[in-house]
């Protein structure tokens, strides 16, 4: 697939918009095609940025988001915009990892979501109402294809680096293959480079959840009575996944077999704290997040291959020549620390400047949301050693 830029006609920040997001939008009259054969006009992608503008040219760094995440990685709960602080503002900001006071920060929200860029319940410009079922599969290298228009509008012709987080480190790896001479080095945090069966079962898990209940009436139920959709699905797509995003040992030692009431007797509905946690993570899901933007880009995590129509992962991975850091997570039983390393020696195998460094944390696949100090720990030399982008970067293998 030959990545085509994408002309842009508009550019604002919403005044009234608390949390500051910005806006661009693609050209009316060309229409994005997506990887899939799928088309949208009028494509509105949100960002937000922290740090000097300045810095766009020379050093600019790309924050890529997981799957119900959004631009907001920093910052605080600023409703309506942001109905929750930075997910990663332990990370950004003076003096931190990704320091505001030497680098601009960058942060998109994907195509397909629902906090600003357009997705399921946006309105479809050909019609005036939302797109519902009518809205495309896209794919990580169509949001990523996105991200290259918020570049182009903000002058940033290289990366510093561009970081992410499992499915943000989708989106890491397919810019260090689908745009090779924009970016300066590459970080991917617990991800891999094509979904693996299982990772796939997972995702089709929740989906089905969403797809089995009645009000989802095929994706089409933003025009129903006020509050409908498929929330009782959400809820379990989303305690499904949350499943997997922890360990066994933090389950365990944080909840036990421990019952939310005394079991006086036996009945089928009593709940264990275990239980209660899962509920509560799944309303909270349904609070903030669309039914339809959590298919389409669940799906877009297990359509992930960034050998597909490049002849194979290791092909694909030739086409990077910049410093990677490789973060694994010693107990994510969702993506597999022993993932990580396979990447980190699939790069290194082909010459790419190549360091993994492993979190080790009990916490399991959340790790990269949660201890933030080991991944302030390992990326700030990393990314003292990449250079200017604007110059040959170079990186010891084993540093």
């Amino acid at each position: 697939m030959i990545a085509t830029p994408l002309p842009v006609t508009g550019a604002w920040c919403r005044g009234d918009d608390p949390g500051h997001r910005q806006f661009v939008r693609t050209a009316t009259d060309r229409p994005m095609v997506l990887e899939g054969g799928g088309t949208l006009r009028d494509v509105t992608i949100c960002f937000e940025t922290w740090g000097d503008p300045a810095c766009a040219a020379t050093d600019a760094i790309l924050v890529c988001h997981a799957l119900t995440g959004d631009s907001h990685a920093a910052g605080e709960m600023s409703l309506p915009a942001h109905p929750t602080e930075g997910w990663w503002k332990g990370l950004i900001g003076p003096g931190r990892a990704l320091d505001t006071d030497r680098y601009l920060i960058v942060c998109v929200n994907v195509l397909g979501g629902c906090q600003g860029s357009t997705g399921p319940a946006s309105l479809d410009p050909g019609t005036g109402k939302p797109y519902g079922s009518s809205f495309p599969q896209v794919s990580i290298r169509d949001m990523v294809r996105c991200q290259s228009v918020v570049a182009d509008h903000l002058g940033v012709e290289r990366w510093r680096t561009v970081i992410g987080g499992s499915m943000g480190g989708m989106q890491v790896l397919e810019w260090g293959v689908t745009y090779p001479d924009r970016i300066a080095s590459l970080v991917p945090i617990a991800t891999t480079a094509q979904a693996t069966a299982q990772q796939i079962g997972w995702g089709s898990v929740g989906r089905q959840a969403i797809r089995l209940d009645p009000g989802w009436n095929d994706g089409d139920y933003y025009d129903l009575e006020p509050g409908a959709g498929p929330h009782a699905g959400l809820s379990i797509a989303r305690q499904a996944a949350q499943i997997t995003y922890r360990s066994d040992n933090v389950f365990s030692d944080r909840f036990g077999r421990q019952p939310v009431e005394p079991l006086d007797g036996f009945d089928l509905w009593d709940r264990f704290e275990v239980e209660r946690y899962l509920h509560y993570h799944g309303a909270k899901l349904v609070r903030r997040f669309d039914a339809n933007s959590y298919l389409r880009i669940s799906k877009a995590m297990d359509l992930h291959d960034i050998g597909r129509g490049r002849g194979s992962v290791t092909a694909a991975l030739t086409r990077i020549s910049v410093p990677v850091l490789t973060m694994g997570i010693s107990s994510d039983a969702l993506y597999w620390p022993e993932q990580q390393r396979q990447l980190a020696r699939q790069l290194a195998e082909v010459g790419v400047p190549s360091t993994y460094a492993e979190i080790d944390s009990p916490h399991g696949h959340d790790a990269f949301l949660i201890d933030l100090d080991q991944i302030h720990t390992a990326l700030v030399p990393f990314l003292d050693g990449v250079g200017s982008p604007r110059s040959p970067r170079s990186l010891p293998e084993d540093q």
